[in-house]
């Protein structure tokens, strides 16, 4: 058998980092501060030794988990939505429509294209499907592909409902410097969001009044955690991704 090079190992090193991550974070949801290590590795698939081999406690292995989630957060708002959105038919009553000419109503920053009409009919469902995300304003297309995310990536969603309790789970000397980054990763662009209908990065503290910062921060604050709250048992019940448009339209955003 040929030995394993220093790049394979490398490899199987991170995909075994990223599996263990990925089952914390689902364990977490039903457990919470109470997970063991064992059940992260059962969640995984993996034995317990080889868990305990790159995280010897929980508290360690919670603290890297929302640091690889943090890395991922901070672009959510900043970049295009390029996929179509999979959402459900629109809030009766309660976002514009698309003019008859297909295009995306004024301010639309976070529109998409219409796809090319092809004749094919999953280019078809694509383009009624990018048709409808264009229909939603900023903050709410936005808040979609959050909630979407959040489906896809439990450990996004762990991030931020952690974030919205101070990550009081963690020492003071982990859960700062873990605050501080989540302000200017997220609540940052996100506050700009809400300001000016599309998120740029320093406009939350560039633009007006500094005094205004705080308060517009909270507000970030107040939409992230309304988001969490809804998105609790859509998550548990695995439909989160079907019903973010649905979550989207009752908070109005």
């Amino acid at each position: 058998m040929t030995p394993r090079t220093k790049e394979k190992n490398e490899e199987i090193r991170l995909q075994r980092l990223a599996q263990i991550r990925k089952a914390a974070a689902d364990v977490f949801l039903n457990k919470g501060p109470l997970l063991e290590i064992r059940d992260v590795a059962a969640q995984a698939g993996l034995g317990y030794g080889t868990v305990y081999h790159y995280y010897s406690n929980k508290g360690d292995l919670l603290y890297d988990l929302l640091w690889d989630a943090l890395e991922r957060a901070g672009g959510w708002l900043k970049a295009p939505l390029e996929a179509p959105l999979k959402v459900p038919p629109e809030c009766p009553q309660e976002v514009p429509r698309a003019s008859a000419s297909g295009e995306a109503p004024a301010g639309g920053h976070f529109g998409l294209a219409a796809a090319a009409d092809t004749g094919n009919l999953a280019a078809a469902d694509s383009s009624r499907e990018t048709a409808a995300a264009a229909e939603l304003g900023p903050v709410a297309a936005a808040g979609v592909r959050l909630l979407q995310l959040w489906a896809e990536d439990h450990a996004l969603y762990l991030l931020h409902k952690l974030a919205g309790e101070g990550f009081a789970s963690l020492p003071e000397a982990r859960s700062a410097p873990l605050s501080a980054a989540f302000r200017r990763e997220v609540l940052a662009p996100l506050a700009s969001l809400l300001e000016t209908g599309h998120a740029a990065d320093g406009a939350a503290t560039s633009d007006g009044n500094a005094e205004e910062l705080p308060y517009r921060l909270e507000r970030a604050e107040m939409l992230l955690a309304a988001l969490v709250g809804c998105a609790s048992l859509s998550l548990r019940r695995g439909r989160l991704h079907e019903e973010a448009r649905d979550i989207a339209c009752f908070l109005k955003l």
